[in-house]
């Protein structure tokens, strides 16, 4: 087997692909002068992936499942993975999303006995009735410490409040209760549905040679039989449940996260638009931007005030969110400026800041071994080209973001979501 050699000429990376025998994709991007590797290996086995039909069978499982599993991968029958990463000096880690589930290391030596656990952990499920219902309590500790975090209880409330039926309006962890209910059976069931090599990505960025990778992986990797898995939504309306919720936290200051939910079908946005939609919300609220100033002098947000981009399969939402002394007239402020901004446009010299900030966040990520890998692991999990958005940005005009801005940023269908401070309490 022999890697494909790719090159994308813009800013000169090269970057090698490959369907390994054993099922598993793999793409490795070596860059010259670096100390470190980093690697990244994911499947599309998120927290909304609570139902789908596997062989025929149509399963639910409870809320938490895949985070739930997430944890019991690094237990094995020889030991916790951990310790082993511990033993090559490599960093480990993983986490889980609505999306997908991804263990990941970076490490600057001994890098092929840490690709090794890596592939042992994903191969290796041991999961018994004793070590299932010790994590529980594990975990159950990790949710009650989100339900205190008023950075997590700020945007999952405002998902809760936008999404009607959607299953990105749970949490990722599940609850005390749901958690209950997961059983070896069912870590099991997922385990076989999601983490067959197929539906998997491995990518690597770094000190590292194409060579290296495909030998460790000749060496571990276990063939596997494709399996057809079928993640479950339901529909999805374009209104939002609501357009207020609030919480009582303990914070200095109140925070919010202003949601402007937006019409989202069965796939991933393309890369225009992806682009489109950074560029649009770098002129609109970027540090550069009137909004930005307007708010800033009526001391409506401080430095934490910011915008994100979230979309996947049946959601996509464009989040304005920071702190505020007075959230209900920062979110009216932004919807003001939005409905102005329908009216005109995007002018042309904020169009051409905004494109040259939105670049310039593109080549810096490309001189980091884990920004490379995670954007590889992204294209691939949403069937993009490998670094499409460095080609692509260049052809992106004016027109193209003002006719993006007609699809988003409704001011009739927005969610505002406010953490306020409890009274006579403020954050230690």
């Amino acid at each position: 087997m022999r890697f494909k050699e790719i090159k994308e000429e813009r800013f000169g990376i090269t970057y090698y692909e490959l369907k390994h025998e054993s099922g598993l994709p793999i793409y490795v991007c070596p860059k010259e002068g670096f100390r470190s590797c980093y690697a990244v290996i994911g499947t599309k086995f998120g927290s909304m992936n609570a139902e789908f039909i596997h062989n025929g069978s149509r399963i639910t499982v409870p809320d938490g499942t895949a985070h739930y599993l997430e944890h019991k991968l690094f237990e094995s029958e020889e030991g916790d993975a951990f310790t082993q990463y511990a033993k090559t000096g490599a960093s480990a880690n993983a986490y889980t999303s609505f999306d997908n589930t991804c263990y990941l290391f970076s490490c600057t030596e001994r890098f092929d006995e840490s690709l090794g656990i890596l592939f042992d952990l994903i191969q290796s499920p041991y999961f018994t009735p004793e070590t299932v219902a010790k994590e529980q309590g594990i975990i159950g500790q990790e949710i009650k410490m989100y339900d205190d975090s008023p950075d997590w209880r700020v945007t999952m409330n405002l998902l809760q409040a936008m999404y009607q039926n959607h299953p990105i309006n749970k949490d990722i962890a599940g609850t005390v209760e749901t958690i209950a209910e997961i059983t070896p059976e069912i870590l099991y069931e997922c385990y076989h549905s999601y983490y067959n090599l197929n539906n998997m990505v491995l990518c690597i960025a770094g000190n590292v040679s194409p060579e290296d990778v495909l030998k460790i992986a000749d060496e571990k990797l276990k063939p596997n039989e494709a399996v057809s898995t079928e993640s479950i939504f339901p529909e999805e309306p374009y209104e939002v449940k609501q357009g207020y919720v609030e919480q009582a936290l303990p914070v200095a200051l109140p925070m919010f996260a202003l949601g402007f939910k937006e019409q989202a079908g069965t796939e991933y946005a393309g890369t225009k638009d992806l682009l489109c939609t950074s560029i649009l919300l770098e002129a609109f609220a970027g540090e550069g931007s009137e909004l930005y100033r307007r708010l800033l002098d009526n001391r409506l947000i401080n430095s934490t005030f910011g915008t994100e981009y979230m979309e996947g399969k049946g959601y996509r939402a464009v989040i304005f969110e920071g702190e505020s002394a007075d959230p209900a007239a920062a979110a009216e402020m932004i919807k003001e400026a939005v409905r102005e901004l329908h009216e005109k446009g995007v002018a042309m010299d904020m169009f051409e800041n905004a494109k040259k900030c939105t670049y310039g966040r593109i080549a810096r990520g490309l001189d980091s071994p884990s920004s490379i890998a995670t954007g590889m692991l992204n294209a691939a999990f949403t069937g993009k080209k490998m670094f499409a958005s460095a080609e692509m940005i260049s052809e992106i005009t004016l027109q193209d973001v003002n006719d993006r801005l007609k699809q988003q940023l409704d001011p009739d269908n927005c969610t505002l979501s406010v953490i306020k401070g409890i009274e006579g309490v403020t954050e230690a």
